[in-house]
């Protein structure tokens, strides 16, 4: 099996400025700020009754309900998500960097010691919209939240919730690509399968986590414990952003933080490509000590 290195990204905030749902706000000429307002205000109200809401992926009930015949999306279907997924504004060099990951594998030192890199996205996102992205050719494998269409009305639109993400079952994911789970073609295993830290597709400590906050705390803890690396991000010029990220730094829930900005000698471009390349050493490192014990067979006297 070959020593895989991932970097695992979340995405709205993180890979671009804002919400992924933008261009389907800006297509239905619909105001996203509204849209987000009323959605914490139907929460609210919810929590008010008693009941318990989960607050990452509650939002996709209001894609379902705006979808139908005479809604605010009316017709948005899963095919338009695609779409408008290439409408997606990414912060400046993040596709070139996704490629100059890749890129890795094409130099001899790594290939010759079995080395693989690779880049995966974990987000409470629409899966489909980062599909349809211009990131996405360079993407091992996306976790995101994958809606149903339906016909219903002589209109086909997203009537159901298959498959969801929030913050917290994000580690899910991770533990996922640790085991290879959804990404080897053919296997049988799942997330609770029994399999040795040694034999696991992507060891923790051979993974980089970027995220842009608090919410991904649960990640952020899961790969620092396990010996993997963690980076904060936050737009230029926020500082409402940086505190909130310089406070996980300060408070050991993130190795490093850095401007959201992916080019070539940014900050965060280079202490990505500083981490890969570090632990591709060490693999190659431990490696070569396997061939320098003393020899095991024995001599004749």
């Amino acid at each position: 099996m070959a020593d895989v290195i991932a970097t695992i990204w979340d995405f709205d905030k993180t890979l671009i400025p804002n919400y992924m749902q933008e261009p389907i706000f800006k297509h239905y000429k619909f105001d996203g700020a509204q849209f987000w307002a009323e959605n914490r205000k139907e929460i609210q109200a919810l929590r008010d009754q008693g009941l318990d809401v989960n607050e990452d992926s509650f939002y996709l009930n209001r894609f379902l309900e705006f979808s139908k015949k005479g809604g605010m999306f009316e017709g948005l279907n899963n095919d338009l998500l695609v779409r408008f997924g290439k409408e997606i504004e990414f912060y400046e060099g993040a596709v070139d960097l996704f490629t100059a990951v890749n890129k890795l594998n094409d130099e001899p030192q790594y290939r010759d010691a079995g080395i693989t890199f690779e880049n995966y996205i974990v987000s409470t996102g629409l899966k489909r919209m980062i599909i349809g992205s211009d990131i996405f050719p360079h993407v091992k494998h996306v976790w995101g939240a994958e809606l149903v269409d339906v016909e219903e009305n002589g209109l086909r639109h997203l009537g159901k919730i298959a498959y969801s993400l929030d913050n917290t079952s994000k580690t899910k994911a991770i533990f996922e690509i640790n085991k290879g789970v959804g990404v080897v073609e053919g296997a049988s295993i799942d997330v609770n399968s029994k399999i040795p830290e040694s034999e696991r597709r992507v060891r923790f400590r051979n993974m980089v986590y970027v995220a842009d906050g608090p919410s991904d705390v649960p990640a952020f803890s899961l790969i620092n414990e396990k010996g993997g690396a963690t980076l904060a991000v936050y737009p230029k010029g926020s500082n409402e952003a940086f505190a909130q990220v310089d406070k996980l730094r300060r408070d050991d829930r993130v190795q490093m933080i850095a401007e959201a900005d992916y080019r070539e000698d940014s900050t965060a471009v280079l202490w990505i490509m500083r981490r890969l390349e570090e632990r591709a050493q060490a693999i190659i490192e431990e490696k070569n000590r396997i061939y320098q014990q003393p020899a095991g067979t024995p001599r004749h006297l």
